[in-house]
Formats: C-alpha cells, structure tokens, sequence
C-alpha cells in the first residue's frame, strides 16, 4: 500500500463497459521512493480533492472491488485522518 494526496478528479465518459459507475480521481504519491508519481485511483470510499489516502495496487485493488476481471491497478482503500510517529 501506499501514500497519496488526491488532486483532481478524472472523467471518461467513454470507458470500458466494466468500468461504469466508478469515481477515478487523480493522486499523487507522497512519501517513499516514488513521492510525487501520479497515478489515476477508483474511489471506492467517498474520498475528496484534497485528502491524503491509502492507495492499494494490482490484484489487491481489483479484489477491492469484487472481480478480478475489471481492468483497475489503483484503488483508494482509506483516508489519512492523522500520521501516527513512531520513535
């Protein structure tokens, strides 16, 4: 899993049939190697343009959504109420 701020919102009204009725949003990785990679999500859980996620990928993110057919490898999974330090 990884980090993201979510910063915008993605429309495609012409997309694969099994894709209807998902939200795709922009995010950005934040933190870790790849800070600052944007990738296109599904919004499974009412996130917004702004919200720090948790951002899961590959077959995780398909199982997310119930079927290993739909062609999604980014799912939003949690919103980042607040970072936890550990020391």
């Amino acid at each position: 899993m990884i980090t993201a701020i979510l910063i915008d919102n993605v429309w495609a009204t012409r997309k694969a049939e099994s894709l209807n009725g998902l939200k795709f949003m922009l995010a950005e990785v934040i933190g870790g190697s790849n800070e600052g990679e944007r990738m296109v999500v599904v919004d499974i859980v009412g996130a917004g343009i702004g919200d720090r996620v948790i951002v899961t990928t590959g077959s995780s993110a398909r199982r997310m959504l119930g079927d290993d057919a739909i062609p999604v490898d980014a799912c939003v999974v949690g919103i980042i109420d607040e970072d936890c330090q550990f020391t």
